[in-house]
C-alpha cells in the first residue's frame, strides 16, 4: 500500500477527536484503515460537516471540510464544485488515488464522475437508507453492480428490490474491541436503546412495551440515550404512562459512555423500522448484552441476536431472557472492523 492515496468522501466527520456522536462506526473504520495499513495516505473530505473551512488533523489523518452545512441547490452545486477542484489537487500531487464514497449521494456523485474522468478507482459503500427506493442518485448515475459494496446482506437485497441491481460485493460493519472497558461490570439496567429518536426509530413500541413488562417485572429499569425530533413525544408519552421512575430518557451521550451503558445491560432492544446495519446492535452484542430486534442485517444466525416480527415476539423474548438465571452474557464479535478494513482494501487491489 506504500505510495498509495485512499481518499473518502463522506457527508460528515468528526470535527476533531473529542467528537465521539458523529458517526462512530466510520471512525472506527478509518482508525482500523491507519492502523492496518500504516502506509498508506489516508485522506478524508468531509462534505457538509464540520462547520469550518479549517484542513485538520484527525488521529494523525488529513481532514479537509467543505463547510456545506446541508445548504440548499446552490451552495450544494459549489461545495461540489469546490470537491471538484480538490480531487483534481491530490490527484496531481498524489498518485496514484482510489476513491471511497460513504452512502449512495452526493459523495458517489462525485467520486463515480471523478473516477471516470480521471481514470482512478471508485466504490461506494452502500450504508443504510441509500438502499432504499426512491434514492435520485442512483437513477442519475446508472451504477454497475462492482462499484457497489452492500454494509450486510440486508442492503444488498434491499438495493436489488428497488433498482434491479445486485451489489457485487458485501463488507459487513464491525466493531472495534478496544473501545470497550475490560472490567467486569454489574448489569444493573435490564432494558437498553441507543439511536436518534426520530420515527423511523419507533421508540414508541420500545416505551409501550416497559409499559407491558412492569406488571411481571415491577421493579425493571430502562433507558433510551439518543437525541432527536420525537424527544418531547417520548418524554410526554412516558409521563402519560407513569413510566418516569422506570425508563430514562438519557439524552445524548458520548460513545464511551454508551459502550459502558452497554456494559451494564442485559438487553439491547431495537424495535427500529429499517436498518442497514446497525453498529448500536453489534456493539451492545460484543458487550454482552442479549439484542432484540425486528431487522435482520445477514443471513445467518448471530448469537445473542434475537430476530422478531412484532411487538408480541419482542415481548415474550424479552420475558423469556429476564426469567433465565442462567443467561450468557459473555461478548459476541461477529464482525471485527479489522476484517472489514482489510476487506474494503482487497476490493481495490484485487
Amino acid at each position: 500500500m506504500k505510495d498509495r492515496t485512499f481518499i473518502i468522501l463522506t457527508p460528515g466527520f468528526p470535527a476533531d477527536e473529542q467528537d465521539s456522536t458523529c458517526l462512530p462506526a466510520q471512525q472506527s473504520f478509518v482508525k482500523a484503515l491507519k492502523n492496518n495499513f500504516p502506509d498508506l495516505n489516508i485522506i478524508i473530505l468531509a462534505f457538509q460537516y464540520p462547520f469550518s473551512k479549517q484542513e485538520y488533523l484527525w488521529n494523525g489523518i488529513q481532514v479537509i471540510p467543505f463547510n456545506g452545512r446541508n445548504k440548499g441547490k446552490l451552495s450544494r452545486i459549489v461545495t461540489w464544485i469546490k470537491v471538484w477542484r480538490t480531487l483534481k489537487k491530490l490527484k496531481t500531487e498524489n498518485h496514484p488515488i482510489d476513491l471511497f464514497s460513504f452512502w449512495y449521494g452526493e459523495c458517489a456523485l462525485l467520486g463515480k464522475r471523478f473516477s471516470e474522468r480521471y481514470n482512478a478507482k471508485h466504490l461506494t459503500w452502500l450504508l443504510g437508507q441509500d438502499a432504499r427506493a426512491k434514492n435520485k442518485y442512483v437513477k442519475w448515475l446508472h451504477p454497475k453492480a462492482e462499484e457497489l459494496v452492500a454494509m450486510s446482506v440486508f442492503l444488498s437485497q434491499e438495493f436489488e428490490r428497488n433498482y434491479v441491481l445486485r451489489p457485487k460485493f458485501v463488507v459487513p460493519n464491525g466493531v472495534d474491541p478496544h473501545l470497550f472497558s475490560a472490567s467486569l461490570m454489574e448489569r444493573d439496567l435490564d432494558i437498553l436503546g441507543v439511536g436518534s429518536l426520530i420515527p423511523l426509530k419507533m421508540y414508541d413500541i420500545f416505551i409501550d412495551i416497559i409499559e407491558e413488562l412492569k406488571s411481571q417485572f415491577p421493579f425493571i429499569k430502562a433507558s433510551i440515550c439518543g437525541k432527536g425530533e420525537e424527544f418531547s413525544v417520548l418524554q410526554s408519552m412516558i409521563v402519560k404512562k407513569r413510566l418516569s421512575d422506570t425508563i430514562e430518557l438519557a439524552g445524548e451521550k458520548s460513545h464511551p459512555e454508551v459502550l459502558q451503558m452497554m456494559q451494564r445491560s442485559k438487553i439491547f432492544l431495537h424495535p427500529s423500522s429499517y436498518e442497514g446495519f446497525s453498529g448500536a446492535c453489534l456493539e451492545a452484542l460484543y458487550a454482552g448484552a442479549h439484542v432484540i430486534s425486528f431487522c435482520n442485517p445477514m443471513d445467518k444466525k448471530i448469537s445473542h441476536w434475537h430476530i422478531v416480527h412484532n411487538k408480541e415476539e419482542m415481548i415474550q423474548k424479552v420475558i423469556a431472557i429476564l426469567n433465565n438465571p442462567n443467561v450468557d452474557y459473555s461478548p459476541v464479535l461477529p464482525f471485527s472492523m479489522d476484517d472489514s478494513a482489510k476487506a474494503v482494501m482487497q476490493l481495490f487491489h484485487r
